[in-house]
């Protein structure tokens, strides 16, 4: 098995998707009898920069890097033309253009992707619908049950959905260090009580709640690590005490801050998945329950994919101020029930590592290497008629709020939580 790796935006990143995506080519090269990697680069320095990156061949795209929108185009539309994509058995994007392409082309096809695009831009669903039937498309990975779902509302056949969840690199967290001796190499008091936040400081996060619970927590240090500047979240930050902005860190300093975590949070709101759509079911999650530290996230349907609630993570009721100030003080009064939940986090985080997650793709590719093209049915009344209506409704929200991505229909509330239970 060939594969031509195919991503469509400059490396290196310090973005979520291009970590996924380049570990786990770099996972999966091993296990094929070639790969290449197919991305556009600035200049010479940059092709053996991402070469050492990704640890397999870099072929570069004949694309600008410079606008985004031409250089997708231009990746999708140049990929069939290079030697590399005729020697390959297979194109593994993240790109619904380059996987078009890919296709019109003559070439078979792995999507792999977090994002459910028939919710989020309901005009594509037809269009999408057409791609994924296609004989030559073998497989859609899907980063949750959740994405999954969405795509089999379409009539999709189920064998080319499969869900293959993201995970961590266990050699980032190799060298665990205690908290208090985290906590003095980051400048902190090792009886400082802390809240850790990791990853893009915006306002898609949900991190105004967070603030507003640092303030009912004053004797609480917030940590949120990941800031680019100045920006919304920095400005709510600004004059409340005890809340720390911490820039953007590499990975081998990165791990202090996790270390130095009495909790660590995913901030609990709706608003990543339903309001803007940009993360569901978030990378940060694999890395939080694999570092021995207890986490703290909402009650939301890709979370609760991984997690419980009292039995390897605390959850709360999304957007609730509440909720997140009883939980951040029961997680940092009660140490029992704290470390209960980072042991048994630890040891479900063994089953989430890239390496497992490269295997599985490799195993489900082969078979649908081999398999007869799934069958599929045709689009009745009823689906284009929703289809139609709900293009309609995304085509009215784009005027109104001038964004691309339609919020769920509906937003179901949060289960009643339950205590956690003690050993």
């Amino acid at each position: 098995m060939r594969i031509l790796f195919t991503f469509e935006n400059p490396l290196p990143s310090a973005e979520a998707d291009a970590e996924v995506f380049v570990t786990t080519a770099k996972y999966l090269a091993p296990l094929t009898s070639g790969s290449w990697l197919h991305v556009p680069v600035a200049d010479a320095a940059g092709l053996d920069s991402v070469a050492t990156l990704a640890g397999l061949p870099v072929v570069r795209a004949r694309a600008p890097v410079r606008p985004a929108a031409l250089r997708h185009f231009c990746c999708g539309l140049t990929m069939p033309f290079r030697k590399e994509f005729r020697l390959a058995d297979l194109v593994y994007t993240r790109n619904l253009w380059i996987a078009w392409m890919a296709v019109l082309f003559g070439q078979r096809v792995v999507f792999d992707h977090y994002r459910p695009w028939p919710d989020q831009i309901p005009p594509l669903q037809l269009w999408i619908y057409r791609l994924f039937c296609n004989r030559r498309f073998l497989v859609n990975i899907c980063h949750s049950n959740y994405t999954r779902t969405k795509y089999l509302k379409l009539g999709i056949p189920a064998d080319k959905l499969r869900c293959v969840h993201n995970g961590f690199e266990p050699q980032r967290l190799q060298a665990t260090i205690p908290i208090e001796e985290a906590k003095r190499k980051i400048g902190i008091c090792p009886d400082q009580r802390t809240v850790v936040y990791t990853g893009r400081v915006n306002q898609k996060k949900g991190l105004d709640l967070v603030i507003e619970a640092a303030k009912k927590l004053p004797n609480v240090l917030f940590l949120l690590v990941g800031s680019y500047g100045q920006g919304p979240i920095e400005a709510l930050a600004n004059g409340v005490g005890n809340v720390r902005i911490v820039p953007w860190q590499p990975p081998e300093l990165l791990s202090n801050y996790i270390f130095a975590a009495d909790v660590l949070l995913i901030p609990p709101s709706w608003q990543p998945l339903a309001k803007f759509g940009s993360t569901v079911l978030p990378l940060k999650l694999f890395f939080y329950m694999a570092s021995g530290r207890p986490v703290l996230a909402g009650e939301t349907p890709d979370v609760l994919e991984i997690v419980k609630h009292g039995e390897n993570a605390f959850l709360c009721e999304p957007d609730c101020l509440e909720s997140l100030v009883a939980g951040i003080g029961t997680l940092i009064g009660d140490a029992e029930l704290a470390a209960r939940l980072a042991a048994n986090a630890l040891a479900d985080s063994r089953d989430f590592t890239w390496s497992a997650r490269a295997q599985t793709i490799a195993a489900i590719t082969a078979s649908r290497l081999q398999s007869a093209p799934a069958g599929h049915g045709v689009w009745s009344r009823t689906q284009f008629r929703a289809w139609v209506q709900q293009s309609k409704r995304w085509l009215v929200h784009l005027i109104r709020e001038r964004s691309l991505v339609l919020p769920p229909d509906i937003v179901l509330p949060a289960a009643r939580l339950l205590p956690a239970k003690h050993d």
